[in-house]
């Protein structure tokens, strides 16, 4: 038995000015920036109860994707797969998956307070 649940999105920039980027959707979201706590990401400040917002910097194609939090990673990604999702590789502690129409998303630990008690329960 694991849980998930939608736990974001990360807005996938291909730029060489993360700052610029991050400060374009913080003022477009109305949202504040957060303490820098990785080079690679920039945090949006959204509520606790809400989804987590961060603005990356890639070196392909810019788009949006989405990530699921999961207690179980590998428990996770297996179901996904058995709904048709494709495993690309693990990238620190994630695996990022492609949907059967292409998009591609990433399977993270838990990121919010909340999880336990508002998470799905999916029984193996």
């Amino acid at each position: 038995m694991h849980k998930s649940r939608l736990a974001g999105f990360i807005i996938d920039c291909r730029t060489a000015d993360l700052d610029a980027a991050a400060n374009f959707w913080s003022a477009a979201l109305n949202l504040p920036l957060l303490p820098n706590q990785d080079p690679l990401y920039r945090n949006l400040g959204t509520a606790p109860d809400q989804p987590h917002l961060e603005v990356q910097q890639v070196s392909h194609e810019s788009r949006v994707h989405l990530d699921i939090e999961s207690d179980d990673i590998e428990a996770e990604v297996r179901r996904l797969e058995k709904l048709g999702a494709r495993r690309i590789g693990m990238v620190k502690s994630w695996c990022v998956l492609e949907a059967p129409t292409g998009q591609r998303f990433c399977v993270v630990r838990p990121q919010r307070p909340d999880f336990t008690a508002k998470a799905h329960t999916w029984n193996d």
